[in-house]
């Protein structure tokens, strides 16, 4: 028989009732160190106390309008988006697949008003997550997200990851943008890289194409800039953000400059939901915390506390961990055993990772971590390299 909630997710036999910080207790009172942050999403950590306190006012006050009346919040968080990135307008949603969906919409939309309505192809790379929608799964094109769910949205083009040259071939007539995370994060925490984003930047400049970065996973000072593409010195035309912009409320965003965006007039996109006064309230905190004075140096005192402990345990155990990538607090821990088994580890010395592809663990902790929460951290992996290694010897 069917479960009431749609089996659509292999689910760990876990479930909390309450958080705190970096910390998650459990239905049966047992704390686990939450180093995924409900994959990226819970940047400030659990019921951070500013974000309690600007939702508690809110609730009290007004929850939804509709986008048929201005909205306060709403305004207020997008000057500050547009305060603190290249771009000159934002359309708000509530969630990151909303905001794929608003910028493929909104570069199709750029070639139409200029007059080129033949102009619709995306270039995307392999190892890409974009979402789940029919746009998203078929700009990732990967056999796991788009099999059984055709016919496939057509006006995608998938060439191998990092591969400009495949890139540059692939542009055409019919090309209207590129579209990549600057960090993959579902396809293991993979960087593009500051020159590969440059050089992007510069093909898209060179055949009047956009620029489409989604930084739904690896911006909101993940990486230690605000968002990722800041470090490679370059803008993108669009950008989506979602995640962490909320602090775990659902939220998301599509920023672009107003070239980009200049199609977009009345009537062209919508969302009920979307920028309502309770989600755009906490944006405004998440984005008041995230900005202020040291937050970020903050984030990258951190993330390289935590990166010289990773390589530690990379050179501890050779055997289970084999190498360690990414960008401030976006890292992925390779394995050589099975990262299902990794995983599964955690769990009994309780730490929490998020699974990814290219056999790599997740490490997405809130970005207001402390040290110790750190030694923390890495003093139970150590626990959990040393129970795999247990295991592999009883084994032999």
């Amino acid at each position: 028989m069917i479960s009431p909630v749609l089996p659509t997710y292999a689910r760990a036999p876990l479930s909390f009732v309450k958080g705190q910080g970096p910390w998650l207790e459990s239905e049966t009172g047992e704390m686990y160190l939450d180093m995924g942050a409900g994959i990226g999403t819970c940047a400030l950590g659990h019921a951070h106390p500013k974000l309690v306190a600007v939702l508690e006012d809110q609730a009290r006050r007004l929850w939804h309008t509709s986008n048929l009346y201005e909205i306060p919040n709403q305004a207020c968080l997008a000057a500050k988006l547009v305060e603190h990135t290249f771009a000159d307008t934002v359309f708000m949603t509530n969630s990151g697949t909303e905001a794929m969906e608003a910028a493929v919409k909104m570069a199709r939309k750029y070639f139409s008003h200029k007059g080129q309505p033949e102009r619709v192809e995306i270039i995307t790379f392999e190892g890409a997550f974009h979402g789940r929608s029919s746009a998203g799964i078929a700009a990732s094109g990967g056999a796991k997200m788009v099999d059984g769910f055709g016919p496939i949205l057509p006006g995608f083009v998938q060439v191998p990851f990092n591969d400009l040259e495949a890139a540059k071939a692939a542009i055409n007539e019919n090309t209207a943008a590129i579209l990549l995370e600057p960090i993959q994060g579902e396809g293991g925490i993979r960087p593009f890289g500051d020159a590969s984003l440059k050089a992007l930047r510069e093909m898209c400049d060179a055949h009047g194409l956009l620029l489409i970065l989604d930084e739904i996973q690896c911006g909101m000072g993940r990486t230690g800039k605000l968002f990722a593409h800041e470090w490679a010195g370059i803008t993108p035309d669009i950008m989506t953000i979602a995640k962490g912009i909320g602090g775990g409320f659902p939220l998301g965003a599509c920023v672009a400059t107003e070239e980009a965006a200049s199609g977009m007039v009345a009537g062209t996109h919508g969302s009920t939901y979307g920028g309502n006064p309770l989600a755009c309230a906490v944006g405004c905190a998440v984005m008041n915390e995230i900005t202020s004075d040291g937050f970020l140096t903050d984030v990258s005192r951190l993330a390289g506390h935590l990166r010289q402990g990773l390589e530690g345990l990379v050179a501890d155990h050779p055997d289970v961990f084999e190498f360690v990538r990414g960008k401030g607090l976006m890292v992925a821990l390779g394995c050589k055993k099975p990262v299902p088994d990794v995983v599964n580890a955690g769990y009994d010395e309780h730490i929490l990772v998020v699974p990814a592809a290219d056999n790599v663990i997740r490490l997405l902790p809130p970005l207001n971590m402390s040290t110790e929460d750190i030694d923390e951290a890495l003093w139970r992996l150590d626990r959990v390299a040393a129970a795999l290694e247990r295991q592999h010897d009883a084994g032999a």
